[in-house]
């Protein structure tokens, strides 16, 4: 199975409404869809989802990469000798994870077409799905209170609340949904960078009551000693997220103590293959792992969803990067019911082209 075309193009997505997290308010999203042709019936879809302030890449710059030295490296070579393109891409791509994990993604893809498979399946269907949390972005306590109530009248049982902008306020907020929602939903929590290490103190000591399950990125993400302190200052579990973008950050936080838990999103750190190595040093080190999402049509979602179904040590999944939009048209490779997010067990990630 030859390749013998690779497209790349810009997939703009509609927001419902702008967000607000520590580090930015964002009003639109753009990822990257990436098609890689064969001499065969099939086609390799893959999503790319750049995000400088985390992937280091804008749009542009992930679109460069895939036309200009992933594409000419591809045509031509077997596509299912998956290994030997990831680590080509390895070489030729080493800043642009999102434009990596495109490339890993559509290469899987035609592996499941090829075994007629589900990826979840492919992998080895640990699980059939994962429970997922929904995301309170930074807004006044009433509102979220509302959206928070709303949310669970649609059956989602995990919040995750955004912070880290005014920690007083955050401490009122988590209180006020907690109050709101009594002790029969799962809150989580993260700051998004936005606190120094004495405030991440302060607020875990002033919401101890509240019984948040995950304290997600308190301190700047190249500040280890910040995270360091904190892992070792409170009782609840840390959880890096923008601090590892790579199995040696990975690595590095694991050995460092500097993380209880980590938030493996494949657009980060380059992918499932990348992934998997990542999630290995995570198991190695009785670190808890999650996995999570950017702006990413159900698509890229369907990516992620495959190989948290695929790892035992993954218990936890923030899958919910795609209900934000109004127009996705990979819509159908993945569907959330009761709080869940269940894949398509179409062959692949579940859709035949775009």
């Amino acid at each position: 199975m030859r390749i013998v075309r690779v497209e790349v193009e810009e997939l703009p997505l509609t927001l419902k409404e702008p967000y607000t997290i520590a580090t930015e308010t964002v009003a639109t999203a753009t990822n990257v869809a990436m098609r890689i042709v064969t001499d065969g019936p099939h086609v390799g879809l893959g999503i790319g989802a750049p995000e400088e302030t985390v992937t280091g890449e804008d749009l542009s710059r992930c679109i460069e990469a895939l036309r200009d030295l992933a594409a000419p490296a591809l045509l031509g070579e077997d596509a299912l000798r998956r290994t030997l393109l990831i680590e080509r891409m390895r070489g030729l791509l080493p800043r642009a994870p999102a434009a990596r994990a495109a490339v890993d993604m559509a290469l899987f893809d035609l592996l499941g077409k090829q075994a007629g498979l589900p990826m979840w399946r492919l992998l080895g269907g640990y699980r059939t799905h994962m429970r997922t949390s929904v995301t309170l972005f930074i807004l006044p306590t009433a509102e979220t209170v509302r959206r928070a109530r709303a949310f669970v009248d649609e059956g989602f049982t995990a919040l995750k609340l955004k912070g880290g902008v005014d920690v007083e306020e955050d401490i009122e907020r988590v209180h006020a949904v907690r109050q709101a929602l009594g002790p029969g939903i799962e809150l989580r929590y993260d700051a998004n960078q936005g606190y120094t290490a004495a405030e991440a103190e302060h607020f875990w000591a002033e919401t101890q009551d509240v019984g948040l399950t995950v304290f997600e990125q308190p301190t700047p993400a190249d500040e280890l000693g910040s995270m360091r302190r904190v892992v070792g200052a409170i009782s609840g579990p840390v959880m890096a997220d923008e601090s590892v973008l790579s199995l040696a950050d990975a690595f590095h936080f694991a050995r460092k103590d500097a993380m209880d838990m980590v938030n493996l999103k494949l657009a980060k750190v380059g992918g499932l293959d990348a992934a998997s190595l990542m999630n290995g040093v995570a198991r190695a080190a009785g670190i808890e792992v999650m996995v999570g999402c950017m702006d990413e049509a159900a698509l890229s979602i369907a990516s992620g969803l495959a190989f948290a179904c695929s790892r035992k040590n993954v218990e936890l999944a923030d899958l919910d990067g795609h209900l934000d939009f109004v127009d996705d048209p990979t819509v159908s490779a993945v569907h959330v019911e009761g709080g869940c997010v269940w894949p398509s067990d179409e062959p692949g990630f579940g859709l035949r082209d775009l």
